[in-house]
């Protein structure tokens, strides 16, 4: 009997594997930290002037990598100034490491974490209910836009929580990366899950243009290297896959059909470019900073 597709978030241990992987053979990681050490000191450059305390909002923080990079810069501008710094975060195990990052970190004495193991739309949800509208100075939401039920009705909640100086920063995957092809082409081929929704900056900037909302848009360069995916028996490859393809066993559950379409997608020049006998896939990033 042929194994049905179901989605990678269907199994947490598995997703986390392929997450993993996917940044260990990609420059995501690396790509953002250049953004973070060249260009966010300008974004930041007046969200706390005058202020005794900024207050930082985390939406989606995973295991805090890039959570601690941002707190670095904040510090570096606004030396000694108490910063409160709210994480949401609905994977225990990412606090788990976020919190084991922290303790390894020096210099965060005048860091004050806060950790909420909810989703987005909790979090909004609690606070409704308590009657909360706490500000802040800075929030941003890192590669996890994907993973909300109504992405415009996100944006806005979480927009409409910005002090007058402040910033909302977005990343996620670019309209001219290969994830856009890829999820163009065959999204409706996939196992859809309640728990994913595939958006590129494209549809971000849509729904800000829509909302008359401005911002500005910044470019970073990122490849995944996936020759392992084209290697017959390959684990990490038939990992890697999962995660392009947010498929659980994509390689034993899909289609022939399909996975022959995909994978010969993966090879074209709008996904991938081969360099020095290796497949890399165009993980391109947009970085959205938007105003109050």
């Amino acid at each position: 009997m042929a194994l049905l597709m179901r989605s990678l978030f269907t199994d947490p241990d598995r997703y986390l594997q392929s997450f993993r992987l996917f940044l260990a053979n990609s420059t995501e990681h690396q790509c953002m930290q250049e953004f973070m050490e060249r260009q966010l000191p300008a974004v930041i450059e007046s969200i706390g002037n005058g202020k005794s305390t900024i207050n930082i909002l985390s939406v989606g923080g995973g295991a805090g990598e890039i959570d601690l990079l941002i707190l670095s810069k904040m510090q570096a501008r606004y030396p000694g100034v108490t910063i409160n710094n709210d994480v949401i975060e609905p994977s225990a195990d990412q606090i788990f490491k976020y919190k084991e990052h922290v303790a390894a970190t020096s210099n965060l004495e005048n860091v004050k974490f806060t950790w909420h193991e909810e989703t987005a739309y909790e979090y909004e949800s609690r606070m409704n209910t308590e009657k909360k509208s706490k500000k802040w100075d800075f929030i941003h939401m890192i590669q996890m836009l994907y993973y909300v039920k109504d992405v415009p009705a996100t944006i806005r909640y979480f927009h409409s929580l910005l002090e007058e100086q402040a910033k909302l920063l977005i990343i996620l995957v670019s309209g001219t990366s290969g994830w856009e092809t890829l999820w163009k082409k065959h999204r409706s081929s996939f196992p859809l899950d309640d728990l994913c929704s595939y958006v590129s900056s494209a549809d971000i900037k849509r729904i800000l243009d829509s909302a008359g909302l401005k911002c500005q848009l910044h470019e970073l360069p990122s490849h995944m290297d996936i020759t392992s995916c084209f290697i017959e028996g390959s684990k990490d490859g038939e990992m890697l896959l999962d995660f392009l393809t947010e498929t659980c066993e994509f390689s034993k559950t899909a289609p022939p059909e399909l996975k022959h379409q995909v994978m010969e997608e993966l090879r074209k020049p709008e996904c991938s470019q081969e360099r020095d006998g290796k497949v890399l896939f165009n993980n391109n990033l947009s970085v959205i900073v938007i105003e109050p």
